[in-house]
């Protein structure tokens, strides 16, 4: 490799670099480098037009060279084809040696103020607890936001129903509600012939195993048939929602929808809120049928109750508002699914891995939701007798 030193050019100083860059000249590289006098009186012109395949490792060392004879790194300007990952080399030297110094001050600071951290500990504690608030209202004004556009695009489709896409509602009510009918289904009759036999075993202390029609009817047309419907479909379709959505967000296709004058709102989360709101009524009377004939075949084969009686007795349990009790909690559930879906999907940003993250929060906070809006209904039912 060819000597190089720095040479004076008016108030400038200009480092010609000559030879080999590569990492295999690493050693010669560190040598001349070591051989450079101080000159920190100006700014520094680096030229590259004579250096031959500059490597990471070379490009670095001299940077750390640059900066320890005094130059600084607003003072350095490179010309004549310098490497590519100049730019970032330098931007990570440069933050790397900041947080070196801020970490020493810091240890100093540290070590003086040792003894007042932990009288200092209930700050930390309500700084903590002031950033937990904030956020929350950040989100709290962003899922109301969310849901205020959401509104506003399915008022508009009143006045134009074709921006409702009955093509995708199709679509996504054949995804949500079709291919679930085999889980849900099976879910629930295998839930109904448990709760029939632990419930005979304990009605039969008393010797009223008849009441476990009454059981059955009344818990699963009520609540479990919606309740674990709107479970298994929060985790079907509301990861599918947050995961789909999340992808486009991270492919830029929601961007580039924005770009092209359409609405993502429109396109991608009204269709699946309203295919959602139709599939899963539907699956909950499904889910009711099959728990219905759970309990009934259970009572056939465990307390011989024949299928006539199990009927009449089943009439006799119902009342006029047991099959709606269930029905009307399904539009709200769904609704709750799908926004929550949705609108964690249109959250993604930067990584896969966030991508995870947030398809994650919405099927925890999708169950959440609707088992808090269960209880809420059990209660006001309770009040207005229904």
């Amino acid at each position: 490799m060819d000597a190089w030193a720095l040479q004076r050019e008016g108030d400038d100083w200009r480092l010609s670099l000559k030879g080999d860059w590569s990492l295999a000249s690493m050693g010669l590289i560190e040598r001349d480098l070591a051989a450079l006098a101080p000159a920190p009186d100006g700014r520094l012109i680096c030229d590259w037009s004579q250096a031959r395949a500059p490597g990471l490792g070379p490009v670095w060392a001299l940077l750390e060279r640059l900066l320890a004879l005094g130059f600084k790194p607003a003072e350095i300007r490179h010309e004549g084809s310098p490497p590519q990952a100049l730019a970032l080399l330098a931007t990570l030297k440069v933050r790397s040696d900041a947080g070196a110094g801020a970490g020493a001050g810091a240890g100093g600071a540290a070590a003086a103020g040792a003894g007042g951290r932990a009288a200092g500990a209930p700050r930390g504690l309500l700084d903590q607890m002031g950033r937990w608030v904030v956020l929350q209202g950040s989100e709290g004004r962003g899922v109301l936001e969310f849901m205020g556009r959401i509104t506003q695009v399915a008022l508009e489709s009143f006045v134009r129903p074709r921006s409702l896409r009955p093509g995708s509602i199709v679509r996504h009510v054949y995804e949500t509600g079709v291919t679930a009918i085999p889980i849900v289904s099976l879910i629930a009759f295998l839930i109904s012939v448990v709760i029939a036999y632990l419930g005979a075993q304990q009605l039969a202390n008393f010797g009223a195993t008849i009441y476990v029609v009454d059981l059955v009817t009344v818990g699963v047309l009520r609540e479990l048939g919606v309740l674990l419907t709107a479970i298994i479909v929060a985790g079907r379709s509301g990861s599918a929602f947050a995961a789909e959505i999340g992808v486009m967000q991270l492919n830029e296709e929601t961007d580039a929808l924005r770009a092209m004058g359409m609405n993502p709102i429109e396109l991608l989360v009204l269709p699946r809120i309203v295919a959602l709101v139709i599939a899963l009524p539907a699956l909950t009377i499904i889910a009711d049928a099959m728990g219905l004939a759970g309990g009934g075949l259970l009572s056939l084969v465990d307390l011989h109750i024949p299928l006539p009686q199990f009927i009449a007795r089943l009439k006799a349990a119902l009342s006029d508002t047991t099959l709606w009790a269930g029905l009307i909690k399904a539009p709200v559930f769904a609704v709750l699914i799908g926004a929550v879906g949705a609108y964690r999907g249109m959250q993604v940003r930067d990584s896969a891995r966030e991508l995870g993250r947030l398809t994650t929060i919405a099927v925890v906070q999708s169950i959440f939701l609707v088992i808090l809006a269960d209880a809420l209904f059990a209660i006001f039912f309770e009040k207005i007798d229904f």
